[in-house]
């Protein structure tokens, strides 16, 4: 019994680890563009956004639409404002 609760207990880390967002930057924070500039750039370039936040990864994280109204979620690089991953919703 002990052997299924170690094996399913592994299960669950690797699983949270593959649907882990990616690492953007090691920068310190000091570096980093603010997250109202960020914001403010990404609607100047068409993106609705519905939800914004900074994840473990030292990302920007945006889930929202694009110019074409696609719903996206997209992680950006917080000291470049570059794209690092991204999901459409086509």
């Amino acid at each position: 019994m002990k052997i299924h609760t170690i094996a399913a207990t592994a299960a669950l880390l690797f699983a949270g680890a593959a649907v882990a967002g990616p690492q953007c930057t090691d920068a310190p924070k000091s570096e980093w563009m603010t997250e109202e500039a960020m914001q403010q750039a990404l609607v100047e370039q068409g993106y609705t956004i519905d939800r914004f936040k900074v994840t473990k990864g030292n990302c920007y994280e945006i889930y929202g639409k694009d110019k074409q109204g696609v719903k996206v979620e997209i992680y950006f690089n917080p000291v470049t404002g570059e794209p690092v991953k991204e999901r459409r919703n086509d």
